[in-house]
């Protein structure tokens, strides 16, 4: 039987290319939402989610990292996605022609040098490959999509430029989002280990809770904070720390981390990238 594996977005969308590379030759279930497709995961009506967390480019994408402390599922994995860009449009249009660019923020933001450079003006939707559509049904040659290549031949329309990324090295992170907590065998090699924690309310509990991590020589490579629904005072916190549960050194800074919090929820352990 295949694998399902939601994604949010459309046929062609970025994420619908990273399931394809992570889970080849499975069923892929598309969602108009990051949130539906966590939920396709909790309920389970899929087996997994890929969800983009952040570009190399255009920094965190905002609304995932605010779900991740709801949802309740584990980070299994995550993944690279070089992203290429292209301007597409109607046949028989030229880019001379283009006046404005849909497509989601992280894209338009992606290419911003490219649109500014051709007096192209963004206009902001929730998917790439979606914005495919709404180049069909305006049927104007002025608007464009910027979306991949695959979206660009799956909906009939022609690439006006390619690759029009601002930074050729322009990468999206994914994460493998499941209903259990798989943790891989510590084997010695490179692990992210993901985290949420919310700080007891005493002076410096920041900065003790997270001591540990420094004192027992384990990198820290991101920490993201949110204010709890309702309130600018209380907040809790996303981590990822280069470490596996298994080792003592991690051991110790939890047992620190522990002791200055509220609470802590382990969202997973996977092999780093």
């Amino acid at each position: 039987m295949k694998l399902k594996i939601a994604y949010q977005g459309v046929a062609g969308a970025y994420s619908n290319i990273a399931a394809q590379k992570i889970y080849p030759d499975s069923e892929y279930v598309a969602c108009d939402t990051f949130a539906e497709a966590f939920a396709k995961v909790q309920d389970g009506q899929v087996d997994f989610a890929v969800i983009p967390v952040e570009n190399s480019t255009a920094g965190r994408v905002s609304d995932v990292h605010f779900l991740l402390p709801k949802t309740g599922l584990f980070i299994g994995g995550e993944f690279l996605l070089p992203i290429h860009h292209q301007l597409i449009g109607l046949k028989g249009a030229k880019l001379s022609d283009i006046k404005i660019a849909m497509s989601h923020p992280q894209a338009l933001a992606q290419s911003a040098v490219f649109l500014q450079n051709h007096n192209i003006t963004p206009e902001a939707r929730i998917d790439t490959a979606k914005s495919c559509e709404f180049v069909l049904e305006y049927g104007d040659k002025s608007r464009a999509a910027i979306a991949s290549s695959l979206a660009a031949e799956i909906y009939g329309l022609e690439i006006l430029a390619s690759n029009i990324e601002t930074m050729q090295n322009n990468t999206t992170r994914f994460l493998i989002m499941s209903r259990e907590n798989i943790v891989p065998e510590d084997d010695g090699g490179d692990f992210v280990t993901s985290f949420i924690f919310k700080a007891r309310n005493i002076p410096a509990a920041l900065y003790k809770a997270l001591g540990g991590f420094a004192t027992n020589g384990i990198n820290m490579i991101k920490i993201e904070s949110y204010l709890e629904s309702g309130t600018f005072v209380s907040a809790q916190f996303y981590v990822e720390v280069e470490s596996h549960p298994s080792r003592k050194s991690f051991q110790n800074a939890f047992d620190e981390l522990k002791f200055f919090s509220e609470s802590v929820h382990v969202l997973g352990t996977y092999v780093k990238k």
